[in-house]
């Protein structure tokens, strides 16, 4: 699963390399303290578990909560996407 870090795509999704780690780091720190897994967490340790639930979209940054945060400009993830 930590192959899912090495796609260029997740890391622009989210709006870049410092927001990914942030995102993963505030969910692990969720699921050590109790929060229920989103994804079958069979085999899997947490970190990878964190991750897989950022790359399927089931965690995002919620950018209403974060007033210091603009969320990635979409047009500009959709040109970039598109021309790979």
């Amino acid at each position: 699963m930590i192959e899912a870090l090495k796609s260029e795509k997740l890391v622009k999704n989210v709006g870049g390399p410092f927001r990914l780690t942030a995102l993963i780091q505030r969910r692990l720190k969720e699921l050590i303290e109790g929060a229920r897994p989103l994804v079958d967490t069979q085999g899997k340790n947490m970190v990878e578990i964190a991750i897989q639930e950022v790359a399927e979209g089931k965690v995002v940054i919620d950018y209403d909560k974060c007033e210091m945060l603009e969320p990635p400009d979409q047009e500009e993830l959709e040109t970039e996407i598109h021309e790979e």
